[in-house]
């Protein structure tokens, strides 16, 4: 699972960042708002971990903006405003989790499995898509009768994108800005590709073409 962490405090970023590693997520560190937003728009990320009161764009109105924008990926504000009017702006702005500083490293991994968990709507790690194919949520891992599967960078987010929203379409719109990043070209014809990939591991009718629209894991 791949992390951006927002925090303009060295020494909290590098203990956040080290014991985040330790947990077996991939983390990119941001110090200002819009070094955040740079690297949001450039890359795909399971979780944005938000800092406030930091320079350039404040926590509140970059994920404002982001929301604005259609990028619907989950977020935990981490900051020492703790009064109700701060909580209700961080919810309002279109945050999914709120944590007070101080805070304890293993909170922080707790309230991160519960959110990823509930963005999968599964109860547990691994997320069973037939009888003898599993997908492990936290190391992004496809098995199949035990044995892992190598996808490349798109076939990956594309899957993960369709997990989150099985049984409902997913347009195409959705997963150009899903899968490509800010600065790419998206392709239809790539696209497709990568369909036909998934379908060859996960079998074909798993993954249904919905006319005009996109497609839906079913």
């Amino acid at each position: 699972m791949k992390i951006l962490y927002l925090e303009d405090d060295l020494n909290l970023s590098e203990t956040v960042e080290e014991f985040l590693r330790d947990e077996d997520f991939e983390v990119v560190c941001a110090y200002d708002g819009q070094e955040a937003l740079d690297a949001i728009y450039s890359t795909s990320f399971d979780l944005l971990l938000l800092d406030v009161n930091v320079d350039k764009i404040n926590g509140f109105n970059l994920l404002r903006e982001l929301r604005d924008a259609q990028i619907d990926t989950p977020a935990i504000f981490i900051t020492s405003l703790n009064s109700i009017n701060d909580l209700s702006l961080g919810y309002e702005s279109g945050a999914d989790d709120y944590i007070k500083k101080p805070f304890a490293l293993k909170e922080l991994s707790l309230r991160i499995n519960a959110l990823l968990k509930r963005e999968y709507k599964v109860q547990n790690q691994v997320m069973p898509l037939s009888k003898n194919i599993k997908f492990d949520i936290y190391t992004d891992e496809l098995f199949i009768d035990e044995k892992k599967v190598l996808l490349n960078q798109k076939e990956l987010l594309l899957l993960k994108l369709l997990l989150k929203h099985k049984n409902s379409a997913v347009t195409f719109e959705n997963i150009y800005q899903a899968v490509w990043s800010f600065n790419e070209t998206h392709s239809y014809m790539s696209l497709r590709t990568y369909i036909k990939t998934l379908r060859k591991y996960i079998g074909k009718e798993s993954i249904l073409s919905i006319k005009n629209i996109g497609y839906k894991l079913v």
